[in-house]
């Protein structure tokens, strides 16, 4: 009764005073601190049950594992299934399914498939909680084919959770067709007016292009709380139809319902041009009617809304008003501001004034300020933010030391930029890019074709900015049957289509080995406009290979031209 009621330490004094504590005095006592988040105290008391020769059932052991998520240790947990092992009650499906939600919170996904694989009397949470884990990790096939695993087995009944991780795991990987089909099963399993699975198959539809289908899966939903008309509202908002937005946002409050922070964020949101400036000017308006200015979050997303509307005096404004209420959101929005509206000076001017302050930089506030170092190319800024960025510890940040890797090659410091990646433990694709394009644009184009070669060798997908790396480093060194075996790799291989970059690089590819008739051929061929792919001075580096080169120059003119 005291834990319910929130009075924990009079509960504390009733459990000390017991004279026998069986596993269910203890196992209360412990449910009450995990009612009330004091998660450590109920990790402390487990492991005095342990001591005192209690052994915990299923339920106690739900509850630490809960624990173990909230102070996020993952050590703690392994020790705990260690416990699990020795018990009488490892087998139970209660206990089981507790370890599957663990391993999958802490990514450790291997670790949760083997303790599912040994369930031998699985239920829905078993497979609500194996697919939420493999969707939420971003490896959405494997959910979708647990999913279709599920179903085959013919005697689990999906809930509104597993609808919910499916659609988001097609979400994630665009299968709007597999999302349709899923839709269906969801409608003859009696979920299509289902507030969370409708919200779920909404979102879905949005992510993927197709907003007719996310209106009629929403009208499908009886009764749609707040919680729904956010939902629909953020996914239209996600998708940039400010006035589609705008009207759900209409709809809700004819409904009755009276809108939160969340509704308004979401809204505003939607407002990323000078276009919809007045839009976002009339809603500002109603949230200071309502009150909504002083909440933080709604205060920073009215900065960015005005910031991306290109209103920045009113985003200063707007800062300036906040004062104590300013919070690091808020910095990195108004830096951004700056850095996106070509005053990369005032970024330093408020770096200083954020120093002073009690917020220290985080990785978003050192990435914005190292692009603010290569809008003024100055490499002297660059080296202090480094300094900076070593003695903080933000070195083991993926995004800093990207950030510093592209910098740091646009200002020709190549040695800095392979001593960075050269440190890094786990590169990304953004990692290998940005070496991959500064060496070929900048240095040496054959060792950025031997990175791009260990790239590939351990695994690491490239991407489009990749294929501009290896494409110009080919370009630069005379290799143009490699360069158009890369070109045709690219979208067979790696489903990547051409953009204006590519294209580029391929005419340019030709017209340095002097093989203008080809250049025009693959212009007049490529799956782009000419006149919006390759701009006039781009012909500048090409190198008269014969007397007949300025008579092929005017013919290649003539072709980018349409």
């Amino acid at each position: 009764m005291y834990g319910k009621c929130g009075a924990l330490d009079e509960a504390r004094e009733v459990f000390d005073g017991m004279c026998e504590r069986n596993v269910v005095s203890w196992g209360s006592m412990i449910n009450g601190y995990m009612q009330n988040r004091r998660e450590r105290d109920a990790v402390g008391l487990f492991f005095e049950m342990t001591r005192a020769g209690v052994w915990p059932d299923g339920y106690v052991f739900g509850s630490v594992v809960r624990a173990c998520l909230g102070v996020n240790d993952f050590e703690l947990g392994r020790q705990l299934h260690g416990n699990v092992v020795k018990s009488e009650f490892g087998g139970e499906v209660g206990s089981q399914n507790a370890l599957v939600l663990l391993y999958t919170k802490f990514d450790r996904m291997e670790s949760a498939s083997v303790v599912f694989d040994r369930i031998s009397k699985k239920d829905v949470i078993s497979w609500g909680s194996i697919i939420a884990g493999f969707s939420q990790q971003g490896r959405e096939v494997e959910a979708l084919e647990l999913f279709k695993e599920m179903l085959s087995v013919g005697i689990y009944r999906p809930n509104e959770f597993i609808f919910g991780s499916v659609f988001s795991a097609c979400s994630g990987v665009l299968q709007l067709d597999i999302g349709r089909q899923i839709h269906g099963v969801s409608i003859k399993f009696g979920f299509g007016g289902d507030a969370y699975a409708g919200c779920s198959v909404s979102d879905m539809y949005a992510k993927c292009g197709s907003l007719d289908y996310a209106k009629i899966a929403f009208y499908q939903i009886e009764n749609p709380d707040l919680v729904s008309w956010n939902a629909i509202i953020a996914a239209f908002s996600y998708s940039g139809v400010a006035n589609e937005t705008t009207l759900f946002f209409c709809q809700m409050r004819i409904s009755g319902l009276i809108p939160d922070t969340i509704s308004v964020r979401c809204l505003l949101s939607a407002f990323t041009s000078s276009s919809t400036l007045c839009q976002g000017q009339l809603v500002h308006s109603f949230v200071i009617k309502m009150g909504l200015d002083l909440d933080v979050p709604v205060s920073n997303t009215l900065l960015t809304m005005y910031t991306k509307c290109s209103d920045l005096s009113t985003a200063f404004k707007i800062f300036e008003e906040m004062r104590s209420r300013v919070d690091l959101v808020s910095w990195n929005a108004i830096l951004t501001a700056c850095l996106h509206h070509n005053q990369a000076n005032k970024v330093f001017i408020l770096l200083k004034m954020m120093l002073s302050s009690q917020y220290e930089p985080d990785h978003i506030t050192l990435t914005t300020v190292l692009s603010a170092c290569s809008v003024l190319a100055s490499l002297k800024m660059v080296y202090q933010v480094h300094n900076y960025v070593v003695k903080t510890g933000f070195d083991t940040q993926i995004t800093v030391t990207n950030s510093l890797i592209d910098i740091y090659t646009k200002c020709g410091a190549l040695v800095n930029a392979r001593k960075i990646f050269e440190f890094m433990k786990n590169p990304d694709v953004v990692s290998w890019s940005g070496l991959i394009v500064g060496l070929a644009q900048y240095g040496d184009a054959e060792e950025a074709l031997k990175h791009f070669g260990k790239m590939r060798s351990i695994g690491v997908k490239p991407n489009h900015v990749t294929f501009v790396g290896v494409l110009t480093a080919c370009s630069r060194v005379g290799l143009v049957e490699e360069g158009l075996d890369y070109y045709k790799t690219m979208e067979a291989d790696y489903g990547i289509l051409p953009t204006r970059d590519h294209c580029s690089c391929v005419v340019d590819l030709f017209a340095r080995a002097g093989r203008l008739k080809e250049a025009e051929v693959f212009i007049n061929q490529m799956p782009l406009n000419p006149d919006i792919v390759v701009p006039q001075d781009f012909l500048n580096p090409i190198v008269p290979h014969s007397l007949g080169f300025h008579h092929q120059k005017a013919r290649l003119s003539i072709a980018f031209q349409g």
